[in-house]
């Protein structure tokens, strides 16, 4: 896979680099500031993005804005965007626009070596990659969500799961259940937020999430 790094840190983008490098992907180019991303992204056209949240010159959220940038313009580019601490209003904005090859994690994932590749090779796959501490925080922020009222403590379970951006195979070996106990738990999730009935598993898999993260499910994600 080839792919484009933002990361100001000079240590955490050249380890970052040796550790994708080392595991057969290429590094095609590395930008040290916000403004530096899109030119590069057009220059090296890569497989795949990983972003920090917060580059210069501001450091407040120019990797987000050059995530949204990116996924405007070439809206099948995988992103996986990376952030120091939690931060959930940057996850619900880039699901926001549209959750099929987007990623967040928390920057201790990269030394985690196989959740981070993990991570890259999920989005890469045009699936999804939410950090768990993220969706932690989120489930202790909607707990009183009225959208989320209706479903069983196991539904919320496998949301949750979802979220993280889990398929039905892994969402069951986590549950220790059945994959079919997971796909009726989703189709009760699916009728209990009162999605759409057209469109495919995958769309409405993404509009259950923006659901749980509190975005408007009639919004840009169901256009």
């Amino acid at each position: 896979m080839r792919i484009l790094i933002a990361e100001d840190n000079a240590l955490l983008r050249e380890g970052m680099t040796l550790l994708l490098t080392h595991n057969d992907h290429e590094v095609v180019a590395t930008c040290v500031s916000g403004p530096e991303i899109m030119p590069m992204l057009r220059r090296t056209r890569p497989d795949a993005a990983v972003l920090d949240v917060r580059l210069p010159p501001s450091f407040r959220d120019e990797g987000l804005r050059a995530a949204v940038a990116a996924r405007q313009e070439f809206p099948d580019l995988p992103v996986l965007v990376l952030s120091q601490y939690v931060e959930q209003a940057y996850a619900a904005e880039l699901l926001a626009l549209g959750a099929r090859g987007i990623g967040y994690l928390l920057k201790d994932r990269v030394g985690r070596v196989e959740q981070f590749l993990e991570a890259l090779e999920r989005i890469s796959e045009g699936g999804t990659a939410l950090d768990p501490e993220v969706v932690n925080e989120i489930i202790q922020q909607r707990a009183s969500t009225r959208s989320l009222d209706g479903l069983t403590a196991r539904e919320q379970e496998v949301l949750e799961l979802m979220a993280q951006g889990l398929a039905n195979a892994a969402i069951a070996e986590k549950l220790f259940v059945t994959e079919r106990a997971v796909s009726k738990h989703i189709r009760g999730i699916f009728d209990k937020l009162n999605l759409p009935p057209e469109g495919t598993s995958v769309h409405r898999r993404v509009l259950a999430v923006l659901a749980y993260l509190g975005n408007d499910i009639t919004g840009e994600a169901s256009r």
